[in-house]
């Protein structure tokens, strides 16, 4: 017959605020947002329109819908290219992909160009 297992002693749990201990405050979860971005785009295009906080959420999932559907197809193109990088040109074919028509070309006109923006400074 095999020898019975030891038993270990129960620890006895620590609770927050008792005496002698020392509290970490928790460190405050980032929740990041298109929400500024939203506000200057949309002062650009008028700047006497406002815009309510439900609605500016609803933008912002949008954008953040979009971003992930990009991504995904993103990640998808450039490991069907045995590629580690998610380079320009698989952001520009997953934009070709997942907008439609006549939006696939202007976010792509816009891509670009923001691309060469960039590049030069």
């Amino acid at each position: 017959m095999a020898p019975k297992a030891e038993k270990k002693p129960k620890v006895e749990k620590r609770v927050p605020g008792k005496e002698g201990e020392t509290s970490k405050k928790k460190a405050k979860k980032s929740n990041e947002t298109y929400k500024i971005y939203i506000f200057k785009v949309l002062k650009q295009i008028d700047p006497n329109m406002g815009i309510s906080s439900k609605s500016m959420s609803i933008i912002n999932s949008i954008i953040n819908d979009i971003f992930e559907k990009l991504a995904g197809e993103s990640a998808k193109l450039a490991r069907y290219n045995k590629k580690p990088t998610i380079t320009s040109r698989e952001i520009q074919t997953a934009v070709r992909l997942v907008f439609p028509g006549e939006l696939a070309k202007h976010a792509v006109s816009e891509g670009t160009k923001a691309v060469t923006r960039f590049t030069v400074y």
